[in-house]
């Protein structure tokens, strides 16, 4: 319920602070007095979009704060969802900014406009004659049903259930896609992964491929030139190792004089050590090399092999020919398994569908039982509001798919005269008769569920005399079970109210504001009498004001 509100600096409203009951309160005041400024702080409470013009100061913010009870409206899960710290006080604050920008906090934490409008369906339901399209929508009738059918619990498991068929759907329309993609690439798959097996490749052999090639292709040429190196070097009278050796034994004859002429023998020695291996490296070398142009061809076609495969794949090592061929190979297998994986989804989806009728047939059942309910209810209450001849009926057809709420597709048909064919209520009915049925159905549904706050506003038009007094009986009924605001021209409704609050205009030095008051006794007689006759207040008015409200 809404315990409290705060304005500040909004449209004529320059400071209010205002508190109500858990009662049927009412609120009037003359055309233009700023009833709608109320309603509007608030629709920004419950999420409306807001501009600069909702300023009354442009320099300073405007600051729209509610106090909410919201202990019986088991809300914990929405606020665990939304990361979200739950109070049993929650506390909603809207600002406008002079920059234009505005700023959402629930309990202090900041929101956004989508979360604080799914919150607010759950607190406040402001209802005017201009807003019972709700009624001629199909969702809305059906929540009208399942609310009287008490079928909370059982609409979750469908959802639950929906939720999980839907997603299993998905997945099969994934897989049959991934399937159709694979089929006209299998063939060609399968050729590619054929090829790259063949050519038998292997991590790291490319390189040793081409050193090999490049070894073999030029025998002749390595051969000559170690030759020459072995002659340098071996050559019994000029040659390397022969030369160094005369160093050494020179060295060897002054080493013992100086450490520096011992440390260039020791150098000497190991040269001759180093140079007389590599010597014996560069004949075995030699010995090898053998001209075999079968190898050379075979080397080099393995190699023309991996070039031509790297080209087509448009890659540059045969480790990334590899990756190709690992995913080809997963593909192949892949579209092997997609038969089995289609088969075992189309099981899991025949199995929901079945669960998912049942329960849609059981609420189905209930909502039939729920409909003579509703319709001898609603009859009997718009009876009172002066429609006697009123009916209803409820054409329910099977619909072909799992819809959110079942497999129902519901019209709600009424006839307001006798002899008058039955038509769809957004067709047939009017205004008038449109504001009645709904404050009857919202009267029946406060029996059978935790409705949020509701606010009518002039709902009342169009009417009077002894239908306005039926009327605030009925939303003084609808106040034991919940939080009833009735904004009001009516003498007949205001006088059921628990409390009443007057909006009026004021001039506060060079501008208007408009203000808000809970009346005393006697002001609240004073201002039905006003109602009643106008601002020449009689005394009949004043005796007829304080009738009514006893």
């Amino acid at each position: 319920m809404l315990i409290s509100l705060s304005i500040k600096n909004f449209a004529l409203i320059e400071q209010l602070e205002i508190s109500f009951s858990n009662q049927f309160s009412i609120i009037t005041g003359e055309t233009g007095a700023g009833k709608s400024i109320l309603l509007g702080a608030l629709g920004l409470v419950l999420g409306n979009r807001a501009d600069l013009t909702s300023l009354k100061d442009k320099e300073q913010k405007c600051i729209i704060e509610a106090h909410f009870d919201i202990t019986k409206y088991v809300l914990k899960d929405f606020f665990a969802t939304n990361d979200l710290d739950y109070e049993n006080l929650t506390i909603i604050r809207r600002e406008i900014l002079p920059s234009g920008k505005s700023r959402a906090f629930v309990n202090d934490s900041p929101v956004n406009l989508s979360e604080l409008q799914s919150l607010g369906e759950f607190l406040l339901d402001i209802h005017s004659q201009h807003q019972t399209r709700e009624l001629t929508e199909e969702g809305y009738q059906i929540e009208i049903l399942d609310a009287i059918a008490g079928q909370h619990d059982i609409l979750l498991e469908y959802r639950g259930k929906l939720s999980l068929y839907k997603t299993l759907k998905n997945d099969l329309k994934k897989i049959l896609t991934e399937k159709e993609t694979l089929s006209k690439e299998a063939e060609y798959n399968s050729f590619l992964l054929q090829e790259l097996l063949s050519a038998n490749l292997k991590s790291g052999e490319q390189g040793d491929l081409e050193a090999t090639f490049e070894k073999l292709n030029n025998v002749e040429f390595i051969k000559e030139n170690l030759d020459k190196c072995l002659a340098i070097s071996n050559e019994e009278q000029i040659g390397v190792i022969q030369n160094l050796k005369e160093v050494k034994t020179s060295l060897q004859k002054i080493a013992a004089l100086s450490p520096e002429f011992n440390e260039l023998f020791e150098r000497v020695n190991s040269c001759i050590i180093e140079f007389d291996d590599i010597a014996s490296e560069l004949h075995n070398q030699s010995e090898k090399l053998i001209n075999d142009p079968e190898k050379l061809e075979l080397v080099n076609q393995k190699l023309q092999s991996i070039y031509n495969l790297q080209k087509k794949h448009n890659v540059a090592s045969v480790e990334e020919l590899l990756l190709i061929q690992n995913d080809l190979d997963n593909k192949v297998v892949r579209a092997d398994d997609l038969d089995n994986q289609i088969k075992k989804v189309e099981n899991e989806i025949e199995r929901l569908s079945e669960i998912l009728n049942d329960l849609a047939a059981k609420i189905s059942e209930n909502r039939k039982k729920a409909v003579p309910v509703l319709v001898t209810q609603v009859t009997d209450i718009l009876s009172q509001l002066g429609m006697p001849n009123a009916r209803f009926q409820f054409e329910m057809t099977s619909s072909d798919n799992f819809l959110t709420t079942g497999k129902d597709i519901v019209q709600l048909q009424f006839s307001a005269n006798k002899g008058t064919d039955f038509g769809l209520l957004k067709k047939v009915a009017s205004g008038g008769e449109m504001s009645r049925i709904m404050l009857a159905v919202k009267s029946i549904l406060a029996n059978y569920s935790k409705l949020p706050t509701i606010i009518f506003d002039e709902i009342d038009t169009g009417v009077s005399g002894e239908i306005a007094q039926k009327m605030g009986d009925i939303m003084r009924r609808m106040s034991q079970q919940m939080q009833v605001f009735a904004i009001t021209h009516l003498p007949q409704i205001a006088s059921k109210g628990h409390q009443h609050y007057k909006v009026f205009k004021s001039d506060k030095e060079d501008s208007t504001v408009s203000e808000l008051k809970l009346l005393t006794s006697e002001e609240r007689i004073i201002e039905i009498a006003e109602m009643l006759s106008g601002k020449n207040i009689t005394d009949s008015a004043i005796n007829h004001a304080k009738a009514l409200l006893n």
